[in-house]
């Protein structure tokens, strides 16, 4: 593998209007919506109340700073984070295998969608819905011509529809207090409490965070997405079509490239730089924002203490209920179908993203055996083994993985811990002084970096390692 010295050096492209920017934002906005949005922080909010909520807040916060400088290394190298990561430590790839592939490997979301639309349908054992969702999201990436573009599309529709239908049920329902709660909730007052109440969990409380956005991992997948897209220097690098209908095998580059640094092309980064933030803060902060504050206050208005679980979701089929009763006969039902596909559009997502990492790093862990050629095969090896691994885990009969959704967070929680240092430290280290992160986003970084790394060891020793040593 070449130096960051020995790359060849080509010219910056010229950033195209705003409007060419929107996609890579949905897809990392969709990577959390299933989990975190739909999920936990409403889970949370019917247990406690909204004056928890300002940990959404600042969960997506920590993240926009994370994700723009994974963009930012992509945007200068026209490559992932993970081929950079490679050359400053070889072992690297190996860490990144094993922490995409375990937090990931139990399809809990894709449980939750197909609990959701059996209740819908009136199927209580929901085992072969999930399955048949599992084998719909292989045949769905297999069959898109170009990867990304698939992707995409889907999570824009998703978002197009989800968020607006959210919008106007809860406007609605909401009544001036509810919105008062909501409000002081940003702040951290709850109902008798400051940021965080007498007996909430701080293992689902990481686990929330985490799932705040993308979580783990798969914040990394944005430097594929920008890559893919052709942003900065990713114009020169390929993207993964589909094995069935990609009408041209693009050649696939895994090492990038790098512009000479002169006052013209220094502004002109800074132009891609500022339209990128632009984008992100839009689409990922601010929907974002908006989708998990407004899913929360549903969940508060409509199921408040009124029990419910989160391993098997009856708090969201509560919640339907209640929505039910509260406004028209079927609008429940169509807020359980928007749930149900925001879920089935996270799972694929989530599995989109895991398959670029794990097939990527395959490649640098085994630069003898294999080449960048062999990522689009192995992206599609690597997805088909996924599903199978879900297909297995349902036919075993358990059918509720969401039980492990607070243990996979953790881990993704601590591996947030160590990409968020890793990143900053390539930034730092390896891209020319004028494009480097400001001393703001230096201590963004750092402050995600110590904020996951020391909630995530406290959680460790004080939950799960108090268990193993009863």
């Amino acid at each position: 593998m070449k130096t960051f010295q020995d790359l060849p050096v080509k010219p910056l492209p010229d950033a195209p209007p705003l409007k060419k920017f929107l996609g890579p934002s949905f897809i990392i906005l969709g990577l959390g919506l299933g989990s975190g949005e739909i999920i936990l922080w409403p889970y949370l909010s019917s247990q406690y109340g909204m004056g928890l909520i300002w940990g959404a807040v600042l969960g997506l916060t920590l993240q926009f700073f994370m994700n723009m400088e994974i963009s930012r290394y992509a945007l200068a190298r026209g490559e992932s984070v993970f081929v950079g990561f490679a050359r400053k430590l070889w072992w690297l790839p190996l860490w990144f295998l094993v922490s995409t592939f375990v937090p990931w490997m139990w399809p809990g979301i894709v449980a939750a969608s197909a609990a959701l639309f059996g209740y819908v349908i009136g199927v209580k054992d929901t085992q072969y819905i999930a399955i048949a969702f599992l084998v719909a999201i292989g045949l769905i990436l297999s069959l898109g011509p170009v990867l990304y573009k698939t992707v995409e599309n889907l999570q824009k529709a998703l978002v197009v529809v989800g968020v607006p239908s959210i919008f106007v049920i809860s406007i609605l329902l909401a009544t001036p207090t509810d919105w008062g709660a909501a409000m002081s909730g940003l702040v951290g007052q709850g109902e008798g409490f400051w940021l965080l109440p007498a007996g909430v969990s701080l293992a689902a409380f990481l686990a929330a965070l985490a799932y705040a956005g993308a979580g783990g991992n798969l914040n990394l997948a944005q430097s594929h997405y920008i890559k893919e897209k052709g942003f900065g220097m990713g114009k020169y690098a390929g993207r993964i079509t589909s094995v069935i209908t990609g009408a041209n095998k693009e050649e696939v580059s895994l090492e990038g490239a790098r512009f000479e640094v002169t006052p013209e092309s220094t502004a002109q980064f800074k132009l891609w730089w500022r339209r990128i933030n632009t984008e992100h803060f839009l689409v990922f902060w601010l929907i974002g924002s908006i989708t998990i504050v407004l899913l929360s206050l549903l969940a508060y208005m409509t199921v408040f203490k009124t029990g419910g679980s989160v391993a098997n979701i009856s708090f969201l089929i509560n919640e339907a209920g209640a929505i039910d009763k509260a406004l028209m006969p079927f609008a429940g039902t169509f807020f359980l179908l928007v749930a149900t596909l925001t879920l089935f559009g996270t799972q694929l997502t989530v599995f989109d993203a895991c398959s670029r990492i794990v097939a990527e790093n395959l490649v640098l862990a085994a630069p003898n055996r294999l080449r960048p050629r062999h990522i689009r095969p192995l992206y599609y090896l690597v997805l088909w083994s996924f599903i199978a691994v879900g297909i297995l885990v349902f036919l075993g009969g358990f059918t509720q993985p969401l039980q492990l959704l607070t243990l996979a967070a953790i881990l993704n929680a601590f591996a947030m811990f160590v990409h968020t240092g890793l990143t900053l430290w390539l930034n730092k280290t390896t891209l020319p002084v004028a494009i480097r992160p400001s001393a703001l986003r230096t201590i963004a970084m750092l402050t995600a970096w110590l904020f996951y790394g020391s909630f995530s060891i406290f959680v460790i020793w004080t939950d799960a390692l108090s268990r193993f040593f009863k």
